[in-house]
């Protein structure tokens, strides 16, 4: 009927016309007609929340092996384009702005507070709540970022946070929130104290982990940082000259970041509502406003009027030594077996420029020690950290049983 050649010209009008027909094509000719082609089984996108998808499985059947193809399912494809039933549970996880803030099992000092479901947005921070009573004072939470002077005003202003009442959450927030999972340890201040073993570990470090103590004492569950947010330290600006804080924030919480202003920044440019699962707020200021801070001028005298475990730092102390070490070092236990020695180190600083001994003072010290040890008494060790690695610093002090150091105690950490 067809000449070969008119054979071939249909076989190819014929491919073109399947081609057409079964990519989905979206074509606008001449004469504005738009024809959109969608593959008649793909079910349509209607999900505008996030779904988290629990799967449940049933019994399993197996199909008879001679069963045959019933054609008269064809028919069902007309409903093909409905949302697809199955046997998953579907559990909405709507990013809708609803929790209230909350104090979890009144997990606060003043300057250490530990919020849940706590709000920012453009840098400032939103406790929502219908009663502002259950709160401390903004000033006793966080104080404006600046460094301490002499005649510095670090009073708060809306700018830091705001109480906000859950009426006003939308015209303010929005409708929606970005969640950050997990707990943030977020140290609001310049990083004019951070720069040192003692301010960093001794009182900020050691400050929140009592509070989140006295937390996990009451719910048997202790939290786990997952970040360390400094939103005012810029390119490392918090780490001290030493080298020792950060390195030792690694051992003690490997899987944490630690995230500078940059960060901030980005949540910033964002121009959208943050919301922190759990957070651990420090600040300086705030934390001198305890009747201890003022007392003693110290940032961490007011957790101290907390109660916590009597072993609190023992799961932290574990981690760090384990972690750098392998191993947990065993200190000699002169208390239970009387013919051990104990070890007793002095941490010297004789060759600091400053905070050390008068020269006579500690030569004196030094050559008491060492007649104790000649006369059995204790092994003695004179140590200098500068001299030392990480390492061999924490391994000295995990095998001490007695340690001191003039004017500072942070060795004793790792005891």
């Amino acid at each position: 009927m067809f000449t070969r050649r008119g054979r071939i010209v249909l076989l190819v009008v014929f491919v073109v016309m399947i081609t057409v027909l079964t990519w989905k094509t979206d074509f606008l000719g001449t004469s504005g007609i738009l024809i959109e082609y969608a593959p008649l089984l793909r079910p349509p996108t209607t999900a505008t929340t996030k779904k988290a998808i629990v799967t449940t499985h049933p019994p399993q059947t197996t199909p008879a092996a001679d069963a045959d193809f019933d054609i008269e399912r064809l028919a069902d494809l007309e409903q093909a384009s409905k949302p697809i039933e199955s046997n998953e549970k579907v559990v909405e996880h709507s990013t809708a702005i609803r929790p209230f803030t909350v104090i979890p099992e009144g997990a606060y000092s003043p300057g250490f507070t530990l919020l849940d479901n706590l709000y920012l947005r453009n840098g400032t921070f939103y406790v929502v709540t219908q009663d502002e009573s259950k709160f401390p004072l903004v000033a006793d939470m966080i104080s404006a970022p600046q460094e301490l002077a002499e005649n510095v005003d670090t009073t708060p202003t809306s700018k830091q946070m705001q109480y906000l009442d859950p009426d006003d959450v939308e015209s303010t927030l929005g409708k929606h929130a970005i969640r950050i999972e997990g707990l943030s340890v977020v140290v609001y201040d310049p990083p004019q104290f951070m720069t040192h073993l003692y301010h960093w570990w001794g009182e900020i470090i050691l400050g929140a982990w009592r509070i989140l103590s006295f937390e996990g004492g009451k719910t048997k569950e202790l939290p786990m940082p997952r970040r360390f947010l400094l939103p005012f330290s810029v390119k490392g600006a918090f780490r001290d000259p030493a080298g020792v804080n950060a390195p030792l924030m690694r051992a003690a919480w490997p899987s944490a970041q630690i995230e500078e202003s940059d960060y901030w920044e980005d949540l910033i440019t964002l121009d959208a509502t943050v919301v922190f699962d759990r957070v651990m707020l420090v600040n300086r200021p705030a934390a001198h406003r305890h009747h201890l801070g003022g007392q003693w001028n110290k940032m961490i005298a007011g957790t101290m009027d907390v109660t916590v475990p009597d072993n609190f730092w023992e799961p932290l102390r574990r981690t760090i030594v384990t972690n750098l070490l392998g191993h947990l070092p065993t200190p000699p236990e002169s208390a239970r077996e009387p013919s051990s020695k104990p070890l007793v180190t002095y941490v010297s600083r004789q060759r600091a420029n400053a905070r050390r001994l008068l020269v006579k003072d500690h030569e004196a010290l030094v050559s008491a020690f060492k007649d104790l040890e000649e006369q059995g008494v204790c092994e003695f060790r004179e140590a200098r950290m500068e001299e030392m690695s990480l390492r061999e610093q924490v391994e000295l002090a995990a095998r001490s049983t007695v340690s001191f150091r003039d004017l500072l105690f942070c060795f004793c950490f790792w005891l």
